[in-house]
């Protein structure tokens, strides 16, 4: 159906909606799926995978949410076009992290150790 193959692992740890939102996010990332390219309809996925439709609509709006992809009502779901919007989003967040670090009370290196356990408790699992 779609041209592009995602895989679900059903006794992964990871719930099956973050399993696709990783798999679409990382492929909009690498170029693997190209800004414009149109995504299939949330019914279309999850038949293809064997995932239910509320499944599919909670990656896409996640996805939708962090700027990954776009709905075009009627006429479906796209890559878009902004590569630089995560970048964009993190920054952003980055920065709202710090004033409010700031505004605890916490000095340079407590905010920067902070910040750096957060990342390293989602990017290692720990």
């Amino acid at each position: 159906m779609t041209g592009v193959t995602f895989t679900i692992d059903p006794g992964a740890a990871t719930p099956p909606y973050e399993q696709l939102r990783s798999q679409i996010a990382a492929r909009a990332r690498s170029g693997g799926l190209p800004a414009g390219y149109r995504l299939p309809t949330v019914r279309g996925l999850a038949g293809e995978l064997g995932l239910a439709a509320n499944t599919v609509a909670k990656a896409y709006r996640t996805l939708e949410a962090d700027g990954v992809i776009e709905t075009r009502g009627r006429n479906g779901t796209f890559v878009a076009a902004s590569g630089g919007a995560a970048s964009r989003q993190a920054a952003a967040a980055a920065l709202e992290y710090a004033q409010r670090a700031h505004r605890l009370g916490l000095d340079r290196e407590a905010a920067l150790e902070a910040a750096g356990e957060a990342v390293r408790a989602v990017y290692d699992g720990t």
